[in-house]
């Protein structure tokens, strides 16, 4: 039940953003099976019986331009490191 739960992601529970933390899956569980449950607990439950594992997002802009970045370093890195 914690698991269906848990794989409907973090936005169907009302949250923000689809990401999870202990404290939100602490918030499910509890509402899910009524059972409130230490960071420990929610650990233990995520690592242990679940199976899941740490992820951390990519730290990225949103307005990230891979192929300018490509071309300033091709053109501009090499311009700029040469000097004047």
């Amino acid at each position: 039940m914690v698991r269906a739960a848990l794989e409907q992601g973090a936005q169907a529970h009302g949250f923000e953003a689809d990401l999870w933390t202990l404290e939100r899956v602490g918030v499910v569980v509890t509402r899910a099976t009524g059972v409130v449950l230490s960071r420990a607990s929610v650990w233990r439950l995520l690592t242990g019986r679940l199976g899941w594992s740490l992820q951390r997002p990519e730290r990225r802009a949103v307005e990230r331009d891979e192929s300018e970045i490509a071309r300033w370093i091709a053109h501009e890195w090499p311009r700029i490191k040469k000097g004047p």
